[in-house]
Formats: C-alpha cells, structure tokens, sequence
C-alpha cells in the first residue's frame, strides 16, 4: 500500500512542479511522512481520529465525483491501518507548511480529492478555502464548465483535461424544478435561482464540501435578471419580483462573506436581459422592459468603484430580422454573450454566427460561425460562455440524439475554427450553464 501511495503524490506533486526547484521535492518528503506513519501501530491510534474517519467516510467517497481515483479512495480507507504521523499544522513538517502550500497551490483542482485523501491537515485545508484565496492571489486559476442537462441534476466539465464529474443531486421540489431558473459561478460556489410555490429560493453548491444547501435570500428576491461575476464577487441586475413586476434594481453578492449589498438602481427597468464584466465594470444589455413587453436595444454599465451607472446607446447584439417578425422577443433567449480578454463577443443563433463588439465604434460585426452542433430552440438549449482564454459552446443536435458536444475556440489564435473538447451521452438541451474559476 505505501507503494501505491508514494506513485500516487510522485504523479500529483511532479506533474505540477516546474523541474528542478524546491518544489519538485514535495512528493518525495511525503513519501517519507507516509512511510513514517507505517510504523505507528494501531494503538497508537486515538479515538478521536477513529471518529474522523468514519465521519469523513461520505465526504471522501464525494471527492470521487470531483476527480479522486478508485486507488486513492483505497488508500484513504485503509489510512487507520496504518496510522499517521503527519497530521499537524505544517502539512509536510520538513519543509513547512509555507513551503507545503506554495506546491498545492500549483496542483490542478482535478487532483485535489486524491491530496486532501492523505491525512486530516490535507482534508481540513482544502475544505477550509484558503487554498483557493491563495490561488487567487498567486494567479493560479483553473475554469470549470458547470451545466445541467437534466432537471436537478448537474455535471462540472474540465476543458484542460477533459473530464467529467457528477455533481450531487440537488434536493428540491417539483415547483422549483419545472420553474424558470438562472445560474451564476461565484468564488467556489454555484448559485442557481428559482421558485419554489410563491417564494424565491436560492440553492448554493460549495466546491469546498461538495454538497448543496439552501436558505440565501437576496434583499430583493427576482427571476430573469441578467448577472457575471468577478472573482468572490458578483452583480444581478433587473429581472422580475414575485408579481411579475419588472425591475430596475441591483444588487452586489461576496461568496466571502455570503452577504448581499444593494446597488443604485439601473436607469431602465428590464428582464430576460444578459450581464457581464468588462474592463473591470460591470454590463447589462438586452432584455425587455416597459408595460409592452418593448425590446431594449441599449445598454447600461456600472462602475464599480464610484457606484453610477452609464446608458449606452444601441449596444445589444441586436435580433435577426427574420426572428423579430416570426414570434414576440418573450419568446427569444436573453442575448449569448460573453467576454475573453475583455473583449465581448455575441452568438447569433438564427444565422449561427459569432460577432464581436468594437468598443470604440460601438457597433458589431462578424467574426465566424458557431459550430454546427451548436442548435438551439429561439437561442435556448445552448450554451455559450468565456472560459478562462477561451470561449466555450456546449450543444446538442436537435434530430433526437442524446449527446452534447463542447467546443472550444481562442479568438486570440485566429479565425474562429473550434476544437470539440468533449462529447458525452446526456440530453441535449442545456437548461443552465456557469463557468467557475478558482
């Protein structure tokens, strides 16, 4: 079992490390802590960490779904046996735990369950969260693709290496599952919002614990607002209150402090509207507003740092002419919009073409054609997001097969030729999708 225990950090450790620093050593001095716990014997043993493993038993068998191997599972189950000296504060005590954190923080997170597997330090510090502040703070940011496919139930995608894992089940009812919902990435968690008989409700999948709970209340509870989020924070602007009534209201959510802010109102009330960040300010466009159900075809932005916002004229993607005379704009997805390197591009589902917005000259124009997977009912069923330097369409053929396809491309390395990333059995029509990075 040690032996199997030492390839498995030898591949974590060494995979992650650039060669020939200090950190590439990592793997080898927990070889040595694991050996070392060899010769403990079970006496040794005190109840308390009897009661953590068996505690700890659901959470680790959990992490499978987030990348942990059948072998590391083993290794962790069979850890009492052996006992463990290595659980204390400095992680991996020969080279402290600076120095142990300065190596985790340049593992990928698809390995993540198989470390925190080793000892009780490891565990307590991944669900702690530190670990991801200071990826944040070093630059080390890996994105995930977060959709759903099925009512309640929910898969995460990793572009990089191509896998996917099951999330837990969500617990809800059938009013919430049937009604209109949004999703939104923050920090390491996921919201998705939606309606349960006459409330508002908010169910939130925490990375750190992989599981769902519910309760989080907005100060003004709403549906069909637009919404993007920047790091721990995140901005929902417009949508509709309980009645039906459209709003103009914003308001600022920390995933840190799981707290809600209430921003100046927007000049424009709207719904079914899309939201974004650019250039470090915040972005509604589209949606509808008005007692007539009117198209709004402006946009407003939000800075941030002095809490106004700004109308800009004539900044929505627009609606192709054949759709606008076919069906009313109720019956239209918001816009698929989304921004890499700060630069927003736009999918036009009814010429399957990707546009891109000139800042300076305010207007759009097209850059390439979606792929061909990429089919939608009026832009709904399909999913187009920024996923760290890239962006990401996730769909489905509409002939009756049950599969979906996510294609990538870098507007930063030419014309817009997309590369398929994953294909997976599954429905094909996306009900909701995030990105998170962290």
């Amino acid at each position: 079992m040690l032996e199997g225990r030492s390839c498995l950090v030898s591949r974590l450790f060494s995979s992650s490390c650039q060669p020939e620093t200090k950190w590439c050593m990592t793997y080898h001095l927990l070889e040595v802590e694991i050996g070392s716990s060899n010769n403990k014997r079970q006496l040794d043993i005190d109840s308390e960490e009897d009661q953590l493993q068996r505690k700890s038993s659901k959470l680790l068998d959990s992490w499978e779904g987030l990348g942990m191997s059948q072998g590391s599972r083993e290794l962790s189950n069979n850890r009492h046996h052996a006992g463990n000296s290595s659980d204390s504060d400095s992680l991996i005590h020969r080279i402290g735990r600076d120095n142990s954190i300065s190596c985790l923080i340049r593992c990928s997170r698809s390995d993540y369950g198989s470390i925190a597997s080793v000892n009780k330090s490891f565990r307590s510090l991944f669900r702690s969260g530190e670990l991801y502040k200071l990826r944040r703070l070093n630059g080390v940011v890996e994105h995930w693709v977060y959709f759903s496919c099925q009512l309640l139930e929910w898969e995460a995608f990793d572009p990089v290496r191509g896998r996917w894992m099951h999330l837990p089940r969500m617990a809800s009812n059938e009013c919430f599952m049937c009604s209109d919902k949004e999703s939104l990435a923050v920090g390491t968690e996921l919201l998705v919002f939606g309606k349960e008989m006459n409330a508002h409700v908010i169910h939130r999948y925490s990375l750190l614990t992989n599981s769902w709970s519910s309760g989080m209340r907005m100060n003004a509870p709403r549906c069909l607002f637009g919404s993007a989020s920047l790091g721990e924070r995140a901005i929902l602007a417009g949508g509709c209150d309980s009645g039906g009534n459209i709003l103009s209201s914003a308001e600022l959510y920390n995933s840190e402090t799981q707290t809600w802010e209430t921003l100046p109102s927007m000049s424009k009330p709207r719904k079914m509207c899309s939201g974004f960040f650019m250039d470090n300010k915040f972005y509604v466009i589209g949606g509808i507003g008005g007692n007539e159900n009117t198209v709004l075809t402006c946009g407003e932005e939000f800075d941030l740092r002095t809490k106004t916002w700004r109308e800009i004229p004539n900044m929505s993607p627009g609606r192709g002419a054949a759709i606008a005379n076919e069906m009313p704009a109720t019956a239209e997805a918001p816009p698929l919009v989304a921004v890499v390197n700060d630069q927003l591009y736009a999918a036009n589902y009814a010429d399957m073409e990707v546009k891109k917005y000139n800042k300076l000259e305010n207007r759009w124009f097209t850059v390439g054609r979606l792929p061909e997977r990429a089919v939608s009912m009026h832009g709904w069923g399909v999913a187009f997001r920024a996923c760290g330097d890239r962006l990401i369409v996730i769909g489905g053929p509409r002939s009756g097969e049950s599969f979906i396809e996510v294609n990538s491309w870098v507007p930063g390395e030419g014309p817009a030729e997309w590369r398929l990333l994953g294909r997976k059995q599954s429905g094909n029509f996306v009900y909701n999708c995030a990105v998170m990075g962290c």
